[in-house]
């Protein structure tokens, strides 16, 4: 009997709920239910507001919704939480204490995954990062499972997945937070504030992204990037091979880009010479910084030749510095996977000149003092939106650099407002980019209906 057959025939006799639907749970719950497991879901929506098509698609299990969709949790002998869910959410750690097993979809894929995991963290960057590793390998060859942040949910494709494949995960602080497996190479692209609405503070956001490290083995991979504080402080934690990626230095094992602009690769003895970075289709020199680690994590299983032709070919990722449409002789960006501060900054030092930026939205709780001054240095208008909108409005006009002169800020109360106003104060060779700093919960489910709605609302322009 395999561990995966086991697994699914422990949970035979026991109670299992799932907390919340979407995009994790719809097919594992399906794959529960095919399995004959008791489940229950847990939803703070009404079963009167789901899909009609997704409830018969649910058929066998029970429901426990609205308010108090979280007051029998006891009730259980497994719970699994969707990421959105915070780990130590108050009624999680009562039903932890009363002998519930509290867990998620991507620590029970850690557990059975036949293959070796690839995986990737990082306040910025981790989207590109893991694609590029996903098509790294996949262009060489190899079968590839995408999941995690980003792809589909994988454990409900478990039984489908050999030794031989390779998975690929892009993992967020609230995945890591409760991981006590680690992937046998991990990625830390760079550490900085976020998502502090929910974790209790700085701390706990870096701790839960060392979880990626810490249950590694003296055979894992560990990539940091040695111009981030916040991940080169890490390599003491790394427990088996240390690559490094830098633009600045040259590291021992890892990539690096030469005196030339050509991004090499060391083992310690020698080093190769890979492209020019300015071969790379994707602009910017945080695309540089995502290349390198996505390099330093395929090296050994994949070609330098390999590498170089996605490299060449590789366009980028939805929402992530977009091109969208050129209007006019304007240029719009879609960049809506920029939820921090830091990620925004990195769009505006992409395109060598002043820009127009759309940016504002969900209150994370996370400064933005960091994103006044390249905000002054590279942006000739600012139209603010969403909640967060008198802040970086005063964190922008606080910063020491700030001249109304060079810079105008204008508000707006909607997205549609927002592209209007941009469409109006653009002039023919100027980019305008939707660039938020913030996530969307203000006004959008999601990042990634919000950077819908924006291309629809450029793409309406006339």
């Amino acid at each position: 009997m395999s561990k995966t057959t086991r697994f699914f025939e422990g949970l035979k006799g026991k109670k299992v709920a799932f907390i919340g639907t979407g995009v994790s749970h719809n097919e594992l719950i399906r794959l529960f239910l095919s399995k004959g497991i008791d489940v229950t879901v847990l939803d703070r929506k009404p079963e009167e507001e789901y899909d009609r098509e997704l409830l018969k698609s649910f058929s066998g299990a029970k429901f426990i919704t609205g308010a108090g969709y979280l007051d029998t949790l006891e009730d259980f002998d497994v719970v699994y939480r969707t990421p959105g869910m915070y780990y130590n959410n108050p009624r999680l750690l009562e039903a932890r204490e009363n002998g519930v097993v509290i867990t998620s979809e991507m620590e029970s894929f850690f557990e059975l995954c036949p293959c070796r995991i690839f995986a990737v963290t990082g306040s910025n960057g981790k989207t590109t990062t893991t694609t590029l590793i996903s098509e790294f390998l996949k262009a060489e060859g190899y079968t590839v499972w995408l999941g995690g942040n980003i792809g589909n949910a994988l454990l409900p494709r478990i039984e489908s997945i050999s030794e031989d494949d390779y998975a690929v995960v892009e993992l967020s602080s609230f995945q890591l937070i409760s991981m006590r497996q680690s992937p046998d190479v991990a990625v830390i692209t760079n550490i900085s504030p976020n998502h502090l609405d929910v974790h209790k503070d700085m701390e706990e956001y870096a701790a839960a992204k060392c979880n990626i490290l810490d249950h590694q083995s003296a055979f894992s991979k560990a990539v940091l990037n040695a111009d981030d504080p916040g991940s080169a402080a890490l390599r003491e934690r790394v427990r088996g091979g240390l690559n490094l990626f830098s633009r600045l230095t040259k590291p021992t094992v890892g990539a690096y880009v030469d005196q030339n602009g050509v991004i090499c690769y060391r083992d310690g003895r020698k080093s190769v010479k890979i492209m020019p970075k300015t071969d790379l289709r994707i602009p910017g020199e945080h695309n540089v910084e995502n290349v390198m680690a996505a390099i330093c994590a395929v090296w050994g299983d994949v070609s330098a030749e390999t590498i170089v032709k996605v490299a060449k070919s590789f366009g980028g990722v939805e929402h992530r510095i977009e091109f969208v449409r050129e209007f006019k002789g304007v240029k719009y960006y879609n960049d809506s996977e920029a939820t921090t501060p830091g990620s925004t900054a990195v769009c505006l030092h992409s395109f060598g000149k002043r820009i127009i930026v759309i940016a504002g939205g969900y209150d994370k709780k996370i400064p933005f003092e960091p994103l006044g001054r390249p905000m002054n240095e590279h942006a000739k208008a600012l139209i603010l939106i969403g909640a967060t909108a008198e802040k970086i409005e005063k964190a922008v006009r606080e910063a020491d650099n700030f001249d109304p002169e060079k810079l105008k800020i204008l508000h707006a109360g909607s997205m549609h407002e927002a592209v209007e106003i941009a469409a109006r104060e653009a002039e023919e060779g100027d980019i305008v980019a939707m660039s938020p700093a913030c996530a969307s919960f203000d006004m959008y489910p999601n990042c990634l209906v919000r950077g819908k709605d924006f291309k629809n609302e450029v793409n309406a322009l006339k």
